[in-house]
């Protein structure tokens, strides 16, 4: 089956990246997960990628932490990630590049979006770390405006669990799945797909976004190939 989208761009959690043990990030883990980005890469699929920071830093410890400070540390963690990540695709013989939204040039392009899509055409792929390089902005929201510039065709989601449920499906056995959703429904809902400015941004864009769970890695492979996995969150909710 051939590649559906032309353009992707993966959302993928720090917390995805620490496999089992929960904590930094897991060798195996990671070289599935570059596996399956080369097999997209290979179908002729450009890639870019926006990695969490969660598995390092996950907000500010305590009352007393600066947030700016505490945000700029979850930055830096999504560094550490972006270069691993790197790391692992380019033992996979995969061509790629990071750049970061802070500048930190003796071990990342800084960001340029012109770079990046030329980058993308010439077949490598592109991780975006440190966000939006601003504090109080998820990345989530650097997911959605990544996607946004870059033109892509869909944002691909990765989570933990392998669609949008109305409540936690770990918690309530009786948690619908949804199959489509709207970007109103979501809002409207706070179904908690991602944060209302990541939402509001893609809907005012209308990027369309696709939920699905990163315990198999293969699903990047199905959802790129446009099987019916997870949850499709577009303007027309179908």
């Amino acid at each position: 089956m051939r590649a559906k989208y032309k353009r992707v761009l993966l959302k993928v959690s720090g917390e995805a990246l620490a496999g089992p043990q929960g904590f930094g990030i897991d060798e195996d883990t990671v070289a599935e997960i570059s596996k399956n980005i080369k097999k997209i890469v290979d179908m002729g699929t450009q890639a870019a990628i926006v990695v969490g920071g969660g598995n390092i830093w996950r907000g500010r410890s305590s009352e007393n932490m600066d947030r700016t400070r505490a945000d700029h540390m979850g930055m830096l963690a999504t560094a550490i990630n972006s270069l691993g990540l790197c790391s692992a695709l380019e033992a996979q013989g995969v061509a790629t590049r990071v750049q970061t939204a802070i500048d930190m040039r003796q071990i990342a392009e800084p960001y340029i979006r012109g770079k990046a899509v030329r980058h993308m055409e010439k077949g490598r792929v592109v991780i975006f770390g440190c966000g939006t390089g601003n504090p109080f902005m998820s990345t989530d929201t650097a997911a959605a405006l990544r996607a946004v510039e870059m033109e892509v065709d869909v944002i691909l989601l990765a989570k933990k669990v392998d669609a949008v449920y109305d409540s936690d499906p770990n918690i309530n056995p009786n948690a619908k799945r949804y199959t489509n959703l709207s970007f109103s429904d979501i809002l409207s809902k706070n179904l908690g797909v991602m944060d209302s400015t990541a939402a509001s941004l893609c809907r005012d864009n209308n990027m369309p976004i696709l939920v699905f769970g990163l315990n198999d890695p293969e699903n990047i492979v199905r959802a790129v190939k446009g099987e019916k996995i997870g949850t499709l969150v577009n303007m027309e909710g179908k």
